[in-house]
This record gives structure tokens, sequence and C-alpha cells, in this order.
């Protein structure tokens, strides 16, 4: 019997949980050792030289990025497919991810979720209130601006569940903790797209698993998700002091 494929990363961010809702969706089978990249040991730097989060390994093959990793993961089980087959969608769909990983990353999590979760209850820093509020007043809606004009009315980007759904699903999840929601008067159809993956069973089921450690201190939330039925490694890279590094993948 092959042996699971193992993540690092915590459930907590996009990148993280787009690797594992590909996984859910092919059912593949998988442990995960859910560190936060600021709380990775030696061994985790070695392994995520830019100590970012996800690392995927597979037996002898270690990965970085989530982009580079799902693709891994479509190539190696095509079945069912998460990108498109028509090659112009297909691109499309590569961009839209990129755009997710880019610039909602940038203004969702980074300037939002980062200043009022991460810097208070990871590092204990006060919050820039002033970033917070540009990002809430001009830069996510410049984004969801754009983001409005590249999707349809109803429905899937294109017409079949794909990498570029899951992409941009992802990070409405993570500033949802911090109480962000689209307005779905002004953003109807992103409003509807979020609404329509993060209700899938996949997600719904890493949903589950996120919301049983939030609140939680860092440093106890392996064992609450051990507790909530968790596919955790038997050991872990974690230590107890955070440290700044490159947690953007």
């Amino acid at each position: 019997m092959s042996q699971p494929l193992t993540v690092i990363g915590n459930y907590i961010s996009p990148f993280v949980r787009k690797v594992l809702a590909c996984l859910e969706l092919k059912g593949i089978d998988y442990v995960i050792d859910p560190i936060t990249p600021f709380l990775g040991n030696e061994d985790f730097s070695r392994l995520s030289p830019l100590r970012r989060v996800p690392v995927l390994i597979d037996d002898d093959l270690v990965l970085n990025d989530s982009s580079v990793i799902c693709q891994y993961l479509e190539d190696k089980y095509p079945t069912p497919s998460l990108y498109p087959a028509d090659i112009g969608q297909r691109a499309k769909a590569r961009w839209l991810e990129e755009f997710a990983d880019t610039r909602l990353a940038d203004v969702l999590v980074w300037r939002l979720f980062y200043q009022l979760a991460v810097l208070r209850y990871v590092f204990g820093q006060a919050t820039d209130e002033s970033v917070v509020q540009k990002a809430r007043e001009v830069d996510i809606p410049s984004a969801l601006d754009y983001l409005e004009t590249q999707l349809p009315a109803d429905g899937f980007v294109f017409g079949e569940l794909s990498i570029a759904d899951i992409s941009i699903a992802c990070y409405f999840r993570t500033a949802s903790f911090v109480r962000y929601t689209v307005d779905a008067q002004k953003w109807p159809r992103v409003a509807a797209l979020v609404q329509q993956v993060q209700a899938l069973p996949s997600f719904q089921k890493l949903a589950r698993l996120e919301d049983s450690m939030l609140r939680i201190p860092v440093t106890q939330q392996r064992e609450v998700l051990a507790a909530a039925g968790a596919p955790l490694t038997r050991a872990t890279l974690a230590t107890d002091t955070p440290r700044h590094g490159f947690p953007r993948s």
C-alpha cells in the first residue's frame, strides 16, 4: 500500500486550503502537520527554504508553492480534473488562480487577516488600523471590481468546478475569520461564486476542522484538531517561539 501524501501547513491558510481542497475533491489520501510557517523549526526551513506553506511531500519528492502543488496533483491524479480541457480556458483558469494568490492574498490576507489576527495573536503586536481601513475602503473594492467582470452570472467560472473557483473561494474563507463578507449588492457574481464553492462537501469538511481551531492558541491547535478527527502526522515541525519569515505561497 502506498504511503499517504504529507502536507505541511495550517488549515487557516488559504494557500494550504487550496491544496487540501484539491486533495479532498480528488479523493487522495493525505496526512497533515498543521503548523503555521511562523512556528516552523529548522527542519521546516530545510523543506521550505522561503519558510512558506504549504509544503507537499510525496515519498522523496518535496514541493513548495500551492500552484505548483495543485498542478502536480492534477498531473498525477487527473480524475476528476480540476483544470479546463480547453487550452484557452485552462490558461484563463491559471490566471484567475494567480490573481487570487497575489491580489486577493494581498488585500484580504496581508492587509486584513494578518493585521487583525496574526499580528495580534501570534506576535502580540498592534494592528495598523490605517492599513485595515485602506484595505476595506480602497484595496478590496478595487480587486472585487475587477473580479466581478471575470465571473459568470451564475455557476462556476467555466461551467465545471475548476482551480479558478477553488482559488477564489479560499481567500474569502480566510477573510471571514475577521468578519469580512462580500457585499452581494455591489458584487453579486463574486458573492454567488464564493457561496457556491464554500457549500461543497469538501469545503464544508475543511470548514469544520477550521472552525474547531478558531480562537485557540497556536500551540494548542494540534491537540484540538486531533480531537476533531484531522488526519495528523505522527510528529510536528512546530516550535513554541514565533519568528517572522516569508509565509506567502
